[in-house]
């Protein structure tokens, strides 16, 4: 991590002591924008273990080759069951690689897009949420300034450090501004965030 983000982000306290305890965000973990929304998708509302196990199952039927559109969609739902996947998100996988293929998406596409174009952008795929397109600007796309103000961590770690009391739209607000001086490195704040739940 940068010097001057580790510097900005320790102007707060708490964020001081987690930038002294925990390593380093590593944002660099995409296998590329479609694998990478496939795995979010697979991953809803599962634990991490889960996810794991189901991912890597899911990833076994395609004969250890990585996952496009194309070979997604010579898949039925049946087969994609088979890795533990509900019909719901065999559905959702189908969903994102149809609009991958109708929409000729590639990484670059979305570069000279801005964080809530590419939110508004890629949730009109049935299955995929505001959550899911967060996952992937932080992690696939590399933006230093996300919250995400639904996920669960973010929110328990916000909570439990900063004193946040608040519930619901209270909570949200109350993080947004609690987060504001982190500005424009939100997404490495969330990391340390995250890494202090562990």
């Amino acid at each position: 991590m940068d010097k001057k983000i580790a510097r900005h982000l320790s102007k707060d306290p708490v964020l001081k002591k987690l930038l002294q305890t925990h390593p380093p965000p590593d944002f660099r973990q995409s296998a590329g924008l479609f694998p990478d929304l496939l795995r979010s998708i697979v991953g809803q509302q599962l634990s991490g273990k889960a996810a794991e196990t189901i991912h890597r199952r899911f990833l076994n039927l395609f004969d250890d080759r990585p996952p496009t559109a194309e070979t997604l969609l010579t898949l039925d739902t049946d087969t994609l069951r088979s890795a533990g996947l509900s019909r719901q998100k065999a559905s959702y996988l189908q969903n994102v690689a149809d609009f991958f293929l109708r929409e000729k998406i590639e990484h670059s596409n979305l570069t000279n897009m801005d964080d809530e174009t590419i939110i508004q952008y890629l949730t009109q795929i049935k299955g995929v949420g505001r959550w899911t397109v967060e996952m992937i600007l932080m992690f696939s796309l590399n933006r230093p300034d996300i919250l995400p103000l639904d996920d669960l961590g973010i929110q328990k770690g916000m909570a439990r450090l900063y004193q946040i009391e608040e519930k619901g739209k209270a909570l949200k607000n109350k993080m947004t501004e609690t987060a504001a001086p982190w500005r424009p490195y939100r997404s490495y704040a969330c990391w340390y965030l995250w890494q202090s739940l562990k």
